[in-house]
């Protein structure tokens, strides 16, 4: 039977385990997919902590397998699909979780994946990079606008920087200092975290705020603002932001986004910064890399075949 990495209640890492699961079918407007690649990320702890993500309704089912965005090869297609067929590489969003051998993904947030893009590269997309895309887009400034970001050298904030020099935007970026080279590489200013941050990216003179990290950070950040329309959040809760006069990230969820960031790495103009692979057996030790903070970049589960 197939392999999974889940968690069975919610909790810490005591609530995690592999499992056998039955191979997933695949509903109308749905592929089953083979998957290659799991892209790993905070939300991933945060859910298995009992987090849930805006939107989330209903109950959750145990054991819930972790992860949501995967690349693989189509092994299955449900009734209603048009635009794909078995044996064809894709990536996307999953609705089963990612950290397994089989995932099921709805055609709506699915993409065919470019050869010239890795299995590994294409499963960081769905999420870091198209929650980037999406934010960088919202924000809508004009070419040569100042945007700062919070949690710059996170998997999210890399990829918000580069899009955002690409579309021509000046870039702040904050984040640790042992990240300052990181961030730098990317083509944005640094601004070193903790203490006083706030203050040291005053004179930068930001046009928009892109949050990634949210609390006191967020609060701080609403400061160095004159319209507080050009402050967005993915690190916030809704209400935390709104009371600051700025909004969450609109996710567009779709597969035009999807298609547009890998067109953006094929181009060059967007890395995904995989700094960490781990086979499917190593599963626990991909998720810990993130959630003591340890991970610069992305980490990626490889699944062999």
């Amino acid at each position: 039977m197939p392999k999974a990495y889940v968690f069975t209640r919610y909790g810490g890492p005591e609530t995690e385990a592999f499992v056998d699961v039955d191979r997933p079918s695949p509903g109308p407007g749905e592929l089953l997919v083979a998957v290659r690649a799991a892209g790993v990320n905070p939300v991933d702890w945060k859910i298995r902590s009992g987090y849930r993500r805006p939107g989330d309704s209903g109950e959750r089912v145990f054991p819930a397998v972790f992860g949501s965005e995967v690349s693989g090869v189509v092994a299955e297609t449900g009734a209603d699909v048009e635009g794909f067929a078995v044996g064809d590489e894709v990536f996307g969003n999953t609705l089963t979780g990612g950290y397994a051998e089989y995932a099921l993904i709805p055609v709506g947030i699915a993409a065919h994946k470019p050869a010239e893009l890795s299995h590994t590269d294409a499963a960081t997309l769905p999420v870091a990079a198209a929650t980037a895309y999406d934010g960088v887009r919202q924000l809508d400034l004009p070419e040569g606008a100042t945007l700062l970001v919070t949690g710059a050298g996170g998997g999210v904030g890399a990829a918000a920087v580069q899009i955002a020099r690409a579309l021509g935007l000046k870039v702040v970026g904050v984040s640790s200092e042992a990240k300052k080279e990181f961030v730098e590489s990317l083509g944005a200013v640094h601004v070193a975290s903790g203490p006083g941050w706030a203050e040291r990216a005053r004179t930068t003179a930001p046009d928009a705020v892109y949050d990634l990290v949210g609390g006191e950070v967020l609060v701080e950040a609403a400061e160095l603002l004159a319209d507080r329309t050009k402050l967005i959040t993915a690190g916030a809760p809704e209400e935390d932001v709104r009371r600051l006069g700025g909004a969450r990230v609109l996710r567009a969820r779709d597969a035009a986004v999807l298609e547009e960031v890998a067109r953006l790495v094929v181009a060059g103009d967007l890395d995904p910064h995989v700094t960490a692979t781990f086979p499917l057996d190593r599963a626990a030790d991909a998720l810990r890399t993130v959630e003591e903070g340890h991970a610069r970049g992305k980490t990626v589960i490889e699944v062999a075949r």
